[in-house]
């Protein structure tokens, strides 16, 4: 038997959360034996075979939660930067995966979850809807393994967009009348990688994403059967927009029988209270992104809504529309409530007399509440003895953090850090960034020698986003953009020019 490996983590200032969700700051050591926390204190002994971080001036945080995100568009990176909801919905940004061959979703997937790693982010719901084929899925699979992130790997087995040709003339494959959302395949698939989950030395779980509720009610039912299958993680999307639609889903999937504990909702932005309480009393959950909702139109951010707060956490969505870390969305999350709540006070001539919502609450969603929302805040998103080691570590004295960390480590973390200031990373007890780098991975036999530092895994992306735009050049985006509004029963009217 291997003998267990080791961590101390010396002389830092830890953040511990109490049964309130109140962060303390504590002087202290942290030891890690394989994977899990076995002590913190202060002083403690180093065992010989350990690996020592020396902490001094350095903050310990539990390690951040993306709630939502599509890992995959890593490489269409920027794209989104200018673009609303219609021009990003109604373009190839929104339907490039056909122009993707495995390989391509391979380092797509890789470079995503090592941008996540790299902000902090140890462990991710994604909403992985490249499925155009079982390969491009298994290379998904695969990349999220080999970058050695924690995540809910949560497939799409509806096809809704799959691409038949590009051009001269933009084809979906057609749906046959009658046949069931999930192709054969799809559903050998999910039942094959059911029953061989988990994977990656236990981080990664299967869990199911869907969005087409235009279906009729017998189309979506089939989350009963991958319930079945030991699937224990469903997420959708919820915006109330009127590209999107002005129904309640929440309502909608209350009535089909499929709200439960195990459902997430991302963004739900315009809730309705009623809304508030299905979720509430389902304790199903929600994730806010508030970059993407506050670009897009989609309503202003909820995860602060008093109504909301206890069931929400936060998410990336798309990095190709903005940053990869949840420092951003927690910053976000945070100002855009605080302007929210201020609006009123202004509009009356008046100015609150305390600042609210609270630094505290913004980085519990990117943390503890960012665990329950996946159900596993027993193991996961504080730091405590016998819990995973899913770590950290700013550099509290950096020209961004210094004096901020002194006054108020959570607030530092909060308003001022940024990707810069984290130093190391630790996902299930090993190291996946140290000294402000990430640290090389095994990408099997698809690199020579399987183990590639960031230079060579960044060649591979820049590789494979200018083949996948060579497929793109000629793509028929008029052609395009009137599959996707039949497809979703978009109303065109509803949208208007900026003036």
């Amino acid at each position: 038997m291997a003998s267990p490996s080791t961590i101390l983590l010396s002389n830092g200032t830890v953040l511990l959360h109490d049964e309130k969700d109140h962060v303390t700051a504590v002087k202290a050591d942290i030891l890690i034996v394989d994977n899990r926390i076995a002590e913190i204190a202060p002083g403690i002994s180093s065992p010989s075979n350990a690996v020592v971080i020396n902490c001094t001036g350095k903050i310990v945080s539990p390690g951040f939660i993306d709630r939502n995100a599509h890992r995959t568009r890593h490489k269409p990176g920027g794209y989104g930067a200018r673009r609303s909801v219609r021009e990003t919905t109604f373009s190839p940004g929104f339907i490039p995966y056909g122009a993707y061959d495995p390989d391509d979703v391979f380092w797509g997937q890789l470079g995503g979850c090592m941008e996540a790693l790299d902000g902090g982010v140890t462990m991710v719901v994604d909403h992985a809807h490249i499925n155009a084929s079982a390969a491009h899925s298994s290379s998904a699979l695969s990349a999220t393994e080999s970058s050695g992130i924690r995540s809910y790997f949560c497939y799409s087995p509806i096809q809704s967009l799959r691409t038949a040709s590009w051009s001269p003339k933009f084809q979906l494959v057609p749906w046959t009348p009658g046949a069931g959302p999930v192709p054969e395949w799809a559903s050998n698939q999910l039942a094959e990688l059911a029953a061989k989950q988990p994977f990656g030395e236990g981080r990664v779980h299967l869990g199911v994403s869907f969005d087409a509720w235009y279906l009729p009610k017998q189309g979506v039912l089939f989350f009963e059967n991958a319930r079945k299958l030991g699937v224990k993680l469903f997420t959708s999307h919820y915006v109330k927009n009127a590209i999107i639609g002005q129904h309640s889903l929440v309502s909608l999937l209350n009535s089909y029988g499929l709200l439960s504990h195990d459902f997430l909702l991302s963004h739900a932005t315009q809730a309705l209270p009623e809304d508030a309480d299905l979720l509430s009393a389902k304790n199903a959950h929600i994730s806010s992104t508030p970059d993407t909702e506050l670009q897009m139109a989609h309503g202003t951010p909820v995860c602060l809504r008093p109504d909301l707060y206890k069931l929400s956490s936060l998410g990336i969505d798309c990095h190709s529309n903005n940053s990869g870390d949840i420092l951003s969305q927690m910053r976000l999350a945070l100002q855009s409530a605080c302007g929210h709540r201020n609006a009123g006070y202004v509009a009356q001539g008046k100015v609150p007399r305390t600042v609210l919502p609270t630094v505290e609450e913004a980085f519990n969603l990117g943390t503890i509440m960012g665990a329950r929302a996946v159900g596993m805040g027993g193991d996961i998103g504080s730091i405590a003895v016998g819990k995973l080691a899913d770590l950290v570590i700013f550099d509290a004295q950096s020209p961004s953090m210094v004096c901020a960390a002194e006054e108020d480590p959570v607030a530092a973390i909060v308003l001022h850090a940024s990707v810069r200031d984290i130093e190391t990373v630790i996902v299930d007890g090993k190291i996946r960034k140290r000294g402000g780098k990430l640290v090389a991975v095994d990408v099997g036999e698809r690199a020579e020698g399987r183990v590639l530092e960031w230079s060579g895994i960044s060649a591979k992306l820049i590789e494979s986003r200018k083949r996948i735009h060579q497929v793109l050049e000629g793509m028929d985006e008029a052609g395009a953009r009137a599959a996707v509004i039949q497809t979703f029963h978009i109303n065109e009217d509803n949208i208007v020019d900026v003036v």
